[in-house]
């Protein structure tokens, strides 16, 4: 066990020193499609992309006011919590948020501090909310990234729109897509850990369940009886538990801000931890992935992981 153990740290070392990742590099341009591929999708290597979407209309467009008054009627899905994490672990739980439908215009009275209901509020329903929730606002940004779908041979599967107060906090995750990450004001604040450091982050199953918000505003965690227990990360990067999670300290995440203008380039399958500024408005374009040797290679050290474990 320990030679496993030794060996899975130095695979970890030796992929970091390939990929060159100690900390998340800046492109000045927008890359061809080729080069693109070449150097950051096939090296699996996450990457941001200053001057990349300035001649979005959205990047200049939409502020709170602009979006109040082109969308501010409509009804959408808000994710509430108590704390700020939604889908997370709270109390041996994987909870997930309250989904609640608001009007535009009462998320925005919350986010400008006009209003101060109980909980956190969170835009974050993914399933293409962009193009499904808020289709006056798609006319300002690309339906696509073009680069990138000529780099991938394929559209995007999803675009997603996100904003919320500086509480809500995405937890430590990954993702199936290739991830092109927009932000069009504030900031972003990723947590990143590449896909090697895998045998150091801990998995655990947990019964699912959600928050109920009563009429008081007090909110209470429900179990939902009939699902199956749900695997999840239950360490918080922020302030991790070694003494309960002791091989989290191997790993050597990547701290980056992506800021208004700029793109991060997620990669698939790598762990990721996000905070934002308050009121920060992004959208972010889900690629499929290749399930290709990259993807099986990860295959293999999820099941050595487990089995070391």
């Amino acid at each position: 066990e320990s030679d496993l153990w030794s060996c899975l740290q130095r695979f970890s070392e030796e992929i970091r020193e390939l990929h060159g990742t100690d900390s998340v590099p800046y492109l000045d341009a927008v890359p061809s499609p080729l080069q693109f591929h070449r150097e950051w999708i096939s090296a699996n290597r996450p990457c941001i992309i200053r001057n990349a979407i300035s001649h979005w209309p959205a990047f200049h467009k939409w502020t709170l006011g602009y979006l109040r008054t082109r969308v501010g009627s409509k009804k959408v899905s808000v994710a509430v919590t108590p704390n700020g994490y939604a889908d997370a672990v709270y109390k041996n739980r994987f909870v997930m948020p309250e989904e609640r439908s608001m009007l535009l215009s009462d998320v925005l009275d919350i986010v400008e501090k006009k209003s101060k209901p109980p909980g956190v509020f969170y835009i974050q329903k993914q399933c293409s909310n962009l193009t499904e929730e808020f289709p006056e606002l798609v006319e300002d940004v690309e339906n696509h990234i073009p680069w990138m779908s000529e780099a991938l041979g394929k559209s995007p599967d999803a675009v997603n729109f996100w904003l919320g107060e500086s509480a809500a906090i995405t937890s430590l995750h990954k993702d199936h897509y290739e991830n092109l990450y927009c932000v069009i004001s504030g900031e972003k604040h990723f947590i990143l850990h590449p896909p090697s450091d895998r045998p150091f982050i801990p998995y655990e199953m947990f019964q699912p369940a959600t928050y109920h918000v009563y009429e008081d505003g007090s909110f209470k965690v429900v179990d939902l009886e009939s699902a199956d227990k749900v695997p999840w990360i239950p360490v918080d990067p922020l302030e991790p538990d070694l003494i309960r999670y002791p091989a989290y300290k191997e790993t050597k995440p990547l701290h980056c801000t992506v800021r208004a203008g700029e793109i991060l380039y997620l990669p698939s399958l790598w762990f990721h931890h996000v905070r934002q500024s308050h009121g920060c408005i992004a959208v972010n374009f889900w690629y499929d992935m290749e399930y290709d040797i990259r993807y099986h290679y990860f295959q293999l050290l999820d099941s050595i992981s487990k089995t070391d474990t």
